[in-house]
């Protein structure tokens, strides 16, 4: 299995680019399944979670060509409706797929999603929503069998601003009959990102973005092309990763206001910061806690950036108060950063990191997605080498990450 090897201590300082959003480009790849047409993807990030959407798509019967980070999806001759089990469980949002096989096909058969384990994800709000739509839903030994007359528009009020189910219920609507009205719908830029890829294919969708998001039903979708957003998540850690090194470096082609809540907490905490339209600067000499993070729903501070962010507060000077609100199980990378002599305290989902002068090299594996990023931010502040084991994780949503932290002037390499 391949590893992370990592010499700490170098400040990161230079230029990169933010590559395309993982959470954007799997709803919109699962999207082209709704589409009487070719859909071009540009700016698709090179993961293996997109590789996965990929093959989904090529089991389902759609013709892919992949070029570089541009995307060709054709869904025209798709006839079948069930994704096989052991796709299923590579990845989380897998299950955005039911929506739109539903709209495709009126049927559709999956089993429980996999990715990450932070702990219960269940999909019951997916489920309910698509029930009040008309499907009809039987479980049977692990797997979903749904099916439909019509997909029926109607109002749905979500008990949480979910991402995923806000995304499955506009996938399901899109060619339903009549109104769709989606109440404390998820907030997030992808959910705009994916309203957009939907009305470029000729959907009449509104409202993404804010909490109410409405999709009226038309009979057909064209294929389109579309880009995919930066990643405000892979912003978000490689801008931890300059500041945890005191270092300076640019990036580019992202999007500041994605980004508000961890801009202001970087801010709090020393950093100097330029934010452009489609760049931001960062430099850091001291660095100081931000006292207290809490994750919250868009737009505030983000689940995905909680991990992260702890690896940059380790070496902060002062005392940092996390409270992790969306997953229960989502510290499971601080018993890897103490290995590296991190000052934490988890309590449920409390945990207060105490900052220390420096940490040390150690041989750690990457727990989950994120927490293998916090990994990496620790490793590059630390004295001596480090090791990571268990990258699958990381390359789930980061793009090559030893060449894009070498352009940085980080010591770091892959061994197989």
């Amino acid at each position: 299995m391949p590893k992370l090897r990592i010499e700490g201590g170098n400040s990161l300082c230079g230029v990169i680019d933010i590559q395309g959003a993982k959470n954007s480009i799997l709803p919109i790849m699962a999207a082209t399944l709704v589409a009487d047409g070719e859909c071009i993807i540009e700016n698709c990030p090179d993961i293996s979670d997109t590789h996965t959407a990929l093959e989904i798509l090529r089991t389902l019967g759609a013709l892919v060509k992949h070029r570089g980070r541009t995307v060709y999806v054709d869904c025209r001759n798709v006839i079948d409706y069930e994704i096989p089990d052991a796709l299923m469980r590579k990845m989380r949002s897998s299950v955005i797929f039911l929506g739109a096989l539903l709209t495709r096909h009126r049927k559709a058969v999956i089993s429980f999603p996999g990715g990450c384990e932070l702990g219960p994800r269940p999909i019951d709000l997916h489920l309910s929503a698509l029930e009040k739509m008309g499907v009809t839903i039987r479980e049977e030994f692990g797997s979903l069998y749904c099916t439909c007359p019509r997909l029926v528009g109607c109002e749905i009020p979500l008990s949480f601003p979910s991402v995923g189910a806000t995304e499955n219920i506009m996938l399901a609507a899109v060619r339903a009959k009549g109104v769709t009205v989606i109440t404390n719908a998820a907030r997030e830029p992808e959910i705009e990102d994916l309203q957009n890829f939907l009305n470029e294919m000729g959907a009449d969708v509104c409202g993404a973005g804010s909490s109410t998001v409405i999709v009226r039903g038309v009979d057909s979708l064209a294929g389109c092309s579309h880009r995919v957003i930066p990643d405000r998540i892979v912003t978000a850690t490689y801008l931890c990763a300059v500041a945890a090194t005191r270092g300076n470096a640019l990036l580019r082609k992202t999007c500041p206001r994605h980004n508000a809540a961890l801009l202001s907490a970087l801010r709090q905490c020393g950093c100097e910061i330029e934010a452009q339209e489609d760049y931001l600067r960062i430099a850091c000499d001291a660095l100081f806690s931000a006292r207290r993070i809490r994750t919250m729903p868009y737009p505030g501070f983000p689940t995905d950036a909680q991990a992260p962010f702890m690896g940059l507060m380790c070496v902060a000077k002062g005392s940092t108060v996390f409270v992790e609100t969306i997953f229960e199980n989502r510290y499971k990378h601080i018993s890897e950063l103490q290995r590296m002599g991190a000052r934490i305290t988890p309590e449920g989902r409390v945990a207060v990191v105490e900052g220390v002068p420096r940490l040390h090299g150690a041989s750690v594996c990457a727990t989950d997605l994120r927490g293998g990023a916090a990994l990496m931010i620790a490793a590059l502040a630390a004295d001596g080498i480090s090791e990571i084991t268990d990258i699958y994780h990381i390359d789930r949503g980061y793009e090559r990450p030893e060449w894009v932290l070498s352009q940085l002037g980080a010591r770091i390499s892959r061994i197989e």
